[in-house]
């Protein structure tokens, strides 16, 4: 006998599904497309100095309605500008430290690193503007666009920088809780800092007319969004707008992929009346 889901449908709840690190390779390129047009993949969000940046740009392009937002990277990774521009950055090969711990504490209390960060954030910036694409969202590379430092100078060149749509990251733990196992530890932390994190930062977004949704989803999953997680929370999602992101790729985390592309979840949100989205339809 078929299974019927016994919840009462609620409505108005809609759903914004994203794909980060866009840009990093082919694998994850090609990931990103197929989840789109095969599944249920809404947003990707760019990045702009990494290798497969170029293939990414251009299968952008052949796929209109995916929105591509910026994925500010400023740890684990490349910058825009050389060395000799932000020498306190990055090293001689223009690479962000692997750390993002120590990254987040050199930016915290090294005063003197602000300008030549401002002078990056601007340059990833220009560096999409260049692209030609419609920026659907900002959001950062491990979150480290909510990092005091980092979101300060991003408040205050908001109107310069042009963007209206940001992650505000904060996956509630008590749902977390219910839905998935194991990793407690990093589970807590990361509740924390970004409960946090997401608190100081709503206000002030909210003073901008810069939009958010109400919650986001994967950051307590780790690389783990795979299919059950992703079913259970569609019938847990809260009422308004959420964000569930993930990194599908063709390799490393071609789980996350499978569950983007799965039939048995594109039913399940027909079925529970959810609707999918972009930030730019917030």
């Amino acid at each position: 006998m078929e299974h019927r889901d016994q919840r009462p449908l609620r409505r108005g709840r809609r759903l914004i599904v994203n794909a980060d690190d866009f840009g990093l390779s082919s694998s994850v390129n090609r990931a990103v497309v197929r989840a789109h047009r095969e599944g249920i993949l809404t947003t990707t969000s760019l990045m702009v100095n990494e290798p497969g940046f170029a293939e990414a740009v251009d299968l952008a392009k052949q796929n209109p309605q995916l929105g591509v937002g910026l994925h500010l990277t400023l740890a684990c990774g490349h910058s825009a500008l050389p060395h000799q521009a932000i020498p306190g950055l990055v090293s001689e090969q223009d690479q962000f430290t692997s750390n993002p711990a120590q990254a987040g504490f050199r930016y915290f209390f090294h005063r003197g690193l602000r300008e030549q960060l401002r002078r990056e954030i601007h340059a990833q910036f220009e560096k999409f503007r260049a692209t030609g694409l419609h920026l659907d969202h900002l959001n950062g590379h491990l979150h480290l666009h909510l990092h005091p430092a980092v979101f300060g100078l991003l408040m205050e060149d908001a109107g310069q920088l042009g963007f209206d749509c940001v992650r505000l990251t904060r996956d509630p733990l008590p749902l977390n809780l219910r839905l998935a196992s194991g990793h407690l530890g990093y589970r807590l932390l990361h509740a924390f800092i970004f409960k946090w994190l997401s608190a100081r930062a709503r206000p002030i977004l909210d003073r901008l007319s810069i939009r958010h949704t109400r919650a986001v989803f994967g950051l307590l999953q780790n690389a783990h969004v795979d299919e059950p997680y992703v079913s259970g929370l569609l019938a847990h999602l809260p009422d308004g707008d959420s964000e569930l992101y993930s990194h599908p790729s063709l390799d490393e985390f071609k789980h996350e992929f499978d569950a983007l592309v799965s039939p048995s979840v594109q039913a399940r949100i027909a079925a529970l009346g959810i609707k999918l989205i972009r930030y730019q339809d917030l």
